[in-house]
């Protein structure tokens, strides 16, 4: 055990460290790998979140038509829902992912031909 003082801010503090073994530092825990991106099965241009967040609903399905603006899926990021549009007129060729999903920043959605 060993007695150091600390001051912070002007104050000083009294405090007791205790040693624990051979290591200097504890090892640090490895944080949970993020899922890796699905790749795009479908041919044309990729619809990628614009942000990470949860997938809150999915709108479309493989083979369905639809306009520029149309509502793709719903992504809730920091509290907040956003809808992910269609940037142009098309058929979707693939969805890449399922209601409840946590995605990355550009993550393909859906690919739109």
């Amino acid at each position: 055990m060993k007695n150091l003082r600390i001051t912070v801010n002007g104050t000083a503090y009294d405090v007791q460290v205790e040693e624990l073994g051979g290591s200097a530092a504890p090892a640090a825990s490895a944080a949970p790998a993020a899922p890796a991106p699905k790749p795009a099965s479908g041919s044309g241009e990729p619809v990628k979140a614009p942000m990470p967040g949860t997938i809150v609903s999915v709108n479309v399905t493989n083979g369905q038509s639809v306009n520029e603006g149309d509502v793709i899926a719903v992504l809730e990021a920091m509290k907040m829902e956003n809808e992910i549009m269609a940037p142009k007129a098309g058929t979707i060729t693939s969805v890449c992912v399922s209601k409840g999903e946590t995605v990355s920043s550009g993550t393909v959605l859906v690919t739109l031909q």
